[in-house]
C-alpha cells in the first residue's frame, strides 16, 4: 500500500489513482473514516482522465495511529508534506465535513500555490460550535454526548450515527442502506479510538472564520438543507459570504452524506467545476 513516512515517523496511507499525467483532484475525507468514503467521486473523475489523489488522516483508515498530534495544524502540515512528495501542482481540492475543514486550514495556512480551485462538502466551517457570536451553531452538550457515547460502547456509537442522522436514514420515507452504514462502520472502527475523540474538539472548536477569508481561489460549497450533523445555517451559509470566491450550491433535501447518496449530482457538479 502506498505511504510515506512524515516528519515524526508517522506513515500516511493515500491512493494515486487515475491518469500519471492528468489534473490533479485531491480528496480529504470526514470524521472518522478514510479515503474510501470517496471512492465514488475518485473513480468517477479517474476515469474521465483526472489524476485523483487521497489519503487516510493520521490516526485514520490505513495511516499511523499515532497518540498525539489529532489536531488541524497537524493534519494540514501532513497534507503539505504528502502533497510535495506527490508534486501536486495546479489542482483542485475536495473535502467533507472534518476534511472540508482540513482543506479550508490547510488553504487558509499554506496557501493556495498548489491549488486552483477547492470544494466544501458539508464542511464544518466556519465554526460548529455554538458561542455567543455563534448562536446557529451546535451546542457544546451534543459533542460532549458523542464523547461519552464513544467512551460507553463505540462500536454501538458508530452504527447509531450512520443509521440516522449522518445519512438522514432517520427521515420518514427514507429507504435505508445497510451496506452505507455496515461500510461507515468498518471505517470508523479501522481509526484510532484516541484520534477519532481528539477529533471531535478539533472539528467542532476550531475556528475557521479567517482561513476562509483568506482563500484567493474559487471555491465551490455544497451543503444539503437537510444534513442534521452539520446544518446549513452554521456553516454553507456563512462559509460562503467570507469566502471572497464562493459559490453555494444547496442540495434540497440533502443530508451530511449527499456524495454518498446522491452521488450521480454531486460527481455532476464537481465536473463541471473543474472544467469551467
Amino acid at each position: 500500500m502506498p505511504s510515506i513516512t512524515l516528519r515524526d515517523g508517522a506513515q500516511l496511507f493515500y491512493k494515486d489513482w487515475g491518469n500519471p499525467k492528468g489534473s490533479i483532484v485531491t480528496f480529504s475525507h470526514g470524521w472518522p473514516l478514510s479515503s474510501d468514503n470517496f471512492e465514488n467521486q475518485m473513480v468517477f473523475l479517474a476515469d474521465k482522465g483526472y489524476r485523483v489523489i487521497a489519503h487516510d488522516r493520521r490516526g485514520h483508515g490505513r495511516s499511523t495511529q499515532t497518540w498525539t498530534g489529532n489536531n488541524m495544524d497537524t493534519f494540514v502540515d501532513d497534507l503539505e508534506e504528502l502533497f510535495s512528495h506527490l508534486n501536486v501542482q495546479n489542482a483542485m481540492m475536495v473535502g467533507h465535513s472534518h476534511g472540508g475543514g482540513e482543506v479550508t486550514h490547510y488553504l487558509g495556512k499554506h496557501g493556495t500555490k498548489r491549488f486552483k480551485k477547492a470544494v466544501l462538502i458539508g464542511a464544518v466551517p466556519p465554526l460548529m460550535l455554538k458561542t455567543s457570536a455563534n448562536a446557529e451553531g451546535t451546542d457544546m452538550s451534543v459533542f460532549d454526548s458523542f464523547r461519552a457515547a464513544i467512551h460507553k460502547d463505540r462500536a454501538q456509537f458508530f452504527l447509531d450515527v450512520p443509521s440516522g442522522p449522518f445519512f438522514g436514514f432517520n427521515r420518514p420515507g427514507v429507504q435505508k442502506s445497510e451496506g452505507q452504514i455496515q461500510s461507515w462502520w468498518s471505517q470508523g472502527m479501522a481509526s484510532s479510538y484516541k484520534s477519532v475523540y481528539d477529533s471531535i474538539k478539533d472539528f467542532s472548536e476550531t475556528d475557521f472564520t479567517e482561513d476562509l477569508k483568506k482563500i484567493d481561489v474559487p471555491v465551490l460549497v455544497l451543503h444539503g438543507d437537510d444534513d442534521q450533523v452539520v446544518p446549513i445555517q452554521a456553516a454553507g451559509m456563512k462559509s460562503v459570504k467570507l469566502l471572497p470566491k464562493g459559490t453555494l450550491k444547496v442540495y434540497k433535501g440533502g443530508s451530511h452524506a449527499i456524495h454518498n447518496l446522491q452521488i450521480d449530482e454531486v460527481n455532476k457538479d464537481l465536473l463541471t467545476f473543474l472544467q469551467s
